[in-house]
């Protein structure tokens, strides 16, 4: 059964759809089949991998409100071993329309267990909010990431974060956990930079921060202007190195997961 991992985190700006997109086509090149859910109204994770909105019949939108089975909207990208349920702006109608369902907190959680066997590792690239789509990703998660950039808002949005997690935890997903704080964008010439980092490695255990961090790359924008992630972009970029090596600390997360809930069994 494939592992459900949300990209998570309600200030936007963070490098969220960055990671989602650049995982997602790391861990394909390792050998693991991803699907990856874009759930963000701006849908810059289906743009992030080449594709035109303008030709998608169907989307994540179509998914969340059950017109359609999700299987009827995964397409196929051109990255190895990575499919998307691609996103437009239509998503946002789906706020509105769940909030007068039954159950709206699970429907994401319903489509993603049709699939969830299908693939190795699902990623959910979430809306940067607290809205009802929000809550949908992290009910239908197993653990999530969460790319930080090391700024005084962002830490004050990461207390936030946790907070709703602690929520989300108690009333809908017991099972929910953190995989891990990314640094993402981060330039360590800047002292504040190196200031926020510290401050957050003090407050944390050091099992949830990875010790892969993300730096700030030109060509990383260039990618994702192209419609290309880092590593087919230009896999050589020292943005390309952080995502694989990232996505080889997940694989490693997720076996540690694995391995304990069998000795668990």
């Amino acid at each position: 059964m494939g592992m459900v991992i949300g990209v998570v985190n309600q200030k936007g700006g963070v490098g969220k759809t960055t990671t989602s997109v650049n995982i997602a086509a790391g861990l394909g090149t390792l050998g693991k089949k991803v699907l990856l859910i874009d759930f963000d109204p701006q849908g810059n994770s289906t743009t992030g991998f080449g594709i035109k909105k303008k030709t998608l019949e169907a989307t994540s939108y179509d998914v969340v409100i059950g017109k359609i089975r999700p299987q009827e909207a995964i397409i196929k990208t051109e990255s190895k071993n990575v499919w998307i349920l691609p996103s437009t702006s239509k998503l946002c109608d789906a706020e509105p329309a769940l909030t007068n369902m039954e159950q709206k907190n699970y429907q994401l959680r319903k489509a993603v267990l049709q699939v969830k066997n299908d693939y190795d590792i699902v990623i959910i690239d979430s809306l940067p909010s607290l809205g009802v789509l929000a809550v949908n990703t992290l009910v239908a998660c197993d653990t999530i990431i969460v790319p930080m950039v090391c700024e005084h808002f962002a830490l004050e949005g990461l207390a936030q974060l946790m907070y709703t997690i602690k929520n989300i935890k108690h009333k809908f997903n017991p099972n929910i956990n953190i995989m891990g704080i990314v640094f993402t964008m981060l330039d360590k010439r800047l002292l504040s930079s190196n200031e926020i980092k510290n401050e957050i490695k003090k407050n944390f255990d050091k099992r949830a921060i990875f010790r892969t961090e993300i730096p700030r790359n030109v060509r990383i924008s260039e990618a994702q202007s192209h419609g290309e992630p880092i590593i087919t972009f230009d896999k050589n970029s020292k943005g390309a190195d952080a995502y694989i090596r990232l996505s080889k600390e997940i694989l490693a997360k997720i076996r540690e997961r694995e391995k304990a809930d069998g000795t668990k069994d």
